[in-house]
């Protein structure tokens, strides 16, 4: 799971760069809302990879970015903030990329940690009970 958060991570950040690129002469900074999940995921992703002990945690945390990102996009393509403007089509099309890293994001980690918790199940019936 920390590889696939640094990698969705790594991807929303391309497609925040890419949205404030495309915005013309004077891009509006909230193009940049992507990267910023980005960076979150790519820091959850790491701090898994070097610290072991908060693998669980920062999980945890990348799952609640990506649910984050999921209602923020789906609240923009609602209420259509770009509408009528010469970029609406970047800011719907970056809308619909993150929208679409953020639940496979989401995806991987509730299969992650359904597998986790069978796994801590089966550990646990494993274990020779103690007499009280």
């Amino acid at each position: 799971m920390p590889a696939i958060a640094t990698a969705i991570g790594a991807a929303l950040i391309a497609v925040g760069i890419w949205g404030y690129a495309s915005g013309g002469d004077d891009p509006s900074p909230t193009a940049l809302i992507p990267a910023a999940l980005g960076l979150i995921l790519v820091a959850c992703g790491l701090l898994a990879f070097w610290r072991p002990g908060a693998r669980k945690h920062a999980m945890h945390a990348a799952a609640a970015v990506g649910l984050i990102g999921i209602l923020g996009v789906i609240q923009q393509l609602i209420m259509k903030p770009a509408a009528g403007t010469e970029h609406a089509d970047v800011a719907r099309t970056s809308g619909i990329l993150t929208l679409i890293l953020c639940v496979i994001l989401v995806g991987f980690a509730v299969r992650s940690f359904i597998a986790a918790r069978a796994a801590r199940r089966v550990a646990e019936a494993s274990q020779p009970t103690q007499p009280a």
